[in-house]
């Protein structure tokens, strides 16, 4: 399909999409939400509970806090997606997928409705749904969105754009590679539809963020920089080039009363781990710029309606996800405080503010993040399972308990790890770490590190996740909620959903 036809195909599913969704809603609930003139939404993508504590100990210590944790609102909410074809909860048809991925998750935070794992911007049935940040843009709110990730990536993209299948990324793509047939009754979609339309195609063309910030410059190409410019936006770096943005770039920068329009990807690929950077300082990749710093950048360049229709940010900490997936802890951990940093950013912001409501959550617990007992070590690790001392006790026939030291599986662990043994698929060993309350000399990598970590899998979880909110409505983020509820929080607070 050529650009030009897409180019003319999405703008019209954008103004299909937003005319008419929760019309009339902005001024309904303006007078009812009038304190919030701003959202600021972080995920911590596959960040678990056990993500959080795990952050804290290792750098704040047993009765420090991660920012995150002063907000003065904590629920949690549920994250199960749903079958292709399937109903939503509570419908006849309703048949649950206890395992979300982020696309689905993204989905049900953005558009408000479960979806099919890979699904993006549409139900569990292929139609398509506003997001809460398109609503946003129609009402008249400057819009960010910021990723450490691709900026195609579901989460960030699930703002953004509307697909059937989230690999249908761009530039270099197939029809069929978009298509999800058993979701569409079986008909091949024209390639003119946007739920077949690559989301970087969409992005560079729907106008929906004012603001973006992330990685995955190689997804997009010289048509896309040239509709982007014709846009208003100011491009940093290059993609028709393929020359990525630098921290320099951002810092020059420059926040315009009339409102900025930024596109600025500072690497090909992903954004690199926080780690590396600090290991490598000379290096090209040592040159982007931080979660924290994209943050206040981004806020910077949206808080230009002081007193009027604020903004609506989105910013994520992908490379918690990604790490998880390595089972890499080291970097799982520091990937984790350095989202926390741009939590940080915005609750400063929002403190001095007073009218902005903060809500950090996650979409999925990713790989069983564990945090052991001292001197102990995992299932996986054993020659043989674990006996069951107790199947004599009816009240308790499940219980196995092992002794502190025992065989471990030569196959499956070379004992104690860090970070750098995380490439080694057949090392289960516990990551050990030191924290703020070891004695001095203490290393990490040792049996004398008081924080002992673990791995179920390489996958994500079906556990709940944790959500804080900070600001003016910030008291509907407490108790359990189904990550769907998020959708009309945020839309609510905007005034954008009734």
């Amino acid at each position: 399909m050529g650009k030009t036809l897409k180019v003319a195909a999405i703008a019209a599913a954008s103004l299909s999409l937003v005319a008419g969704a929760g019309a009339g809603a902005a001024e309904a609930n303006r007078s009812r939400s009038n304190e919030i003139h701003n959202v600021i939404y972080l995920l911590g993508d596959g960040m678990g509970r056990t993500h959080v504590s795990a952050a804290r100990e290792r750098y704040y210590g047993a009765d420090g806090k991660l920012v995150m944790e002063t907000l003065p609102n904590v629920g949690q909410n549920r994250t199960y997606s749903v079958e292709a074809n399937s109903g939503q909860p509570g419908e006849s048809d309703f048949v649950p997928n206890y395992v979300t991925d982020s696309a689905s998750a993204a989905t049900a935070w953005a558009s408000g409705v479960k979806t099919y794992n890979a699904a993006l911007g549409v139900d569990a049935k292929g139609n398509v749904k506003p997001t809460v940040m398109e609503l946003a843009k129609k009402a008249g709110y400057r819009t960010g969105n910021v990723s450490t990730a691709e900026i195609t990536d579901a989460t960030p993209a699930g703002q953004m754009s509307h697909v059937l299948l989230r690999g249908c990324q761009g530039p270099n793509y197939s029809a069929a590679a978009c298509q999800y047939p058993t979701v569409t009754g079986g008909t091949e979609l024209p390639t003119s539809d946007v739920r077949v339309t690559p989301v970087a195609d969409q992005i560079a063309r729907n106008g929906v963020a004012d603001v973006i910030m992330g990685g995955g410059l190689s997804r997009f190409d010289a048509t896309d920089e040239q509709s982007l410019k014709a846009q208003g936006y100011t491009v940093l770096g290059s993609p028709a080039a393929q020359r990525v943005a630098t921290e320099q770039d951002l810092n020059r920068l420059k926040a315009s009363k009339k409102g900025n329009k930024v596109f600025a990807l500072y690497n090909k690929g992903n954004l690199t781990i926080e780690r590396s950077k600090r290991l490598n300082p000379a290096s090209a990749e040592a040159k982007e710029p931080n979660l924290a710093e994209m943050t206040r950048k981004s806020i910077e360049l949206l808080d230009t309606n002081k007193g009027k229709k604020g903004f609506y940010l989105q910013v994520e900490g992908a490379l918690i996800d990604k790490r998880s997936h390595a089972n890499d802890a080291a970097q799982t951990l520091e990937e984790t405080k350095a989202f926390d940093e741009a939590v940080r950013v915005a609750l400063d912001y929002a403190k001095k503010d007073k009218h902005t409501l903060v809500i950090v959550t996650a979409d999925h617990e990713c790989a069983g993040f564990n945090i052991i007992e001292k001197g102990t070590y995992t299932n996986a690790e054993a020659v043989t399972p674990p006996a069951n001392v107790d199947s004599g006790n009816t009240a308790n026939n499940s219980t196995p308990s092992r002794a502190k030291s025992g065989a471990l599986d030569p196959k499956r662990s070379s004992g104690i790890i860090n970070g750098s043994g995380s490439a080694d698929t057949a090392n289960f060993g516990p990551a050990t770490f030191r924290t703020v309350d070891d004695p001095a000399g203490v290393e990490d990598g040792t049996k004398e590190a008081s924080l002992w970590l673990s791995y179920l899998s390489g996958n994500h979880t079906g556990a709940d996740v944790p959500v804080y909110g900070y600001g003016p409505s910030s008291y509907k983020v407490a108790g359990s909620i189904e990550n769907t509820d998020l959708f009309d929080i945020v839309g609510q607070a905007l005034g954008v959903v009734a």
